[in-house]
């Protein structure tokens, strides 16, 4: 008997456009012999088509497992994650805590340093402030707290940029982190498993522009990737590390992909972000390291769906009442 997939996608965040292109691939890749797929599209507007999932033990009938591939807000945040543990319904991906913490980029770093993982100096900015003070030199990089896909991130040289980056950045978030700027290379390691998760070998980034931003990861086909990263066996192993234990200090389940700064004149190597639901879309680094791994798309949908009803049957040994 096949098992029912319900693909969740779209969504209310900046990163709508990339969701859909992700869910498509997906949708491509299942294994249409094992599962039936049950397609749910949230549009921007965050009306569920063709109905909601009810946040109800046992009132969505047909569903097995629940993939959401929502990137952003509403979706990557602990918000869909939450629904779905209220309906008991098993879900690929990062649990409530983990999605929560790793979307908030400066909660991500707290906890990155408390495990003596090494970040990047940042201060805080908010929405509305009239005077922002530079704690370290330029170049910097100004982002939303809470937004994925390089949407509302800027690179800034002086401080009229600053304010400006500051003010765009706010637009998509309250929070605004303010990080000093890494000359160096841009590197991704995916990572998958819930109590023994493994790294896949990184890959470098190779940006057209003067970073990685949106234009350059969606709109112009320009950046380059290598795949496997130009890296010694030792970083290479180090980079492996640092990307499993990044993940396991936010709590991550299922899935994420750990991204690095190296350091030009340092050579030392900063974690940068954690994203736990990454790109699926048909040149998305996370599913092209696997490959590379020897795992291809479809057996890695397959391993996902198998990590979130392995969750789901840990949880049944929980007790929620006395």
């Amino acid at each position: 008997m096949k098992m029912t997939i319900a693909v969740v996608y779209g969504g209310r965040s900046g990163e709508h456009d990339i969701s859909v292109r992700s869910a498509k691939s997906i949708l491509a890749a299942l294994d249409r012999s094992k599962y039936e797929i049950h397609e749910i599209f949230i549009t921007k507007e965050g009306k569920w088509e063709p109905g909601p999932i009810l946040p109800e033990p046992g009132a969505n009938a047909g569903i097995d497992v629940v993939f959401p591939i929502l990137h952003g807000t509403f979706g990557e945040d602990g918000t869909i994650q939450g629904l779905l543990e209220m309906a008991e319904l098993p879900y690929v991906g990062a649990g409530v805590l983990a999605s929560a913490v790793s979307m908030d980029k400066e909660v991500t770093k707290r906890l990155l340093l408390q495990h003596q993982l090494p970040v990047a100096d940042y201060f805080i900015a908010h929405r509305g402030e009239s005077s922002i003070t530079p704690r370290f030199g330029f170049p910097m990089f100004v982002k939303p707290a809470n937004l994925g896909s390089s949407v509302g991130i800027s690179k800034v040289h002086d401080e009229e940029e600053l304010r400006a980056a500051v003010e765009l950045a706010a637009q998509y978030d309250s929070k605004v982190i303010v990080e000093r700027g890494i000359v160096g290379r841009e590197f991704e390691c995916s990572v998958m498993g819930n109590g023994d998760p493994q790294a896949a070998t990184p890959c470098e980034i190779l940006p057209s522009r003067e970073f990685y931003d949106y234009e350059d990861k969606y709109l112009l086909d320009a950046a380059k990737i290598e795949l496997p990263a130009r890296l010694t066996e030792t970083q290479t192993e180090e980079m492996r590390r640092l990307a499993v234990e990044s993940y396991q200090a936010v709590n991550c389940e299922g899935m994420a992909r750990v991204d690095f700064l190296m350091e030009n004149a340092t050579g030392r190597i900063y974690v940068n972000e954690i994203n736990t639901i990454p790109g699926f879309t048909s040149i998305s680094m996370f599913p092209k390291m696997w490959e590379h791994a020897g795992i291809p798309y479809s057996e890695l949908l397959d391993r996902l769906i198998g990590y979130a009803l392995e969750r789901a049957e840990t949880k049944k040994a929980t007790r929620y009442t006395r």
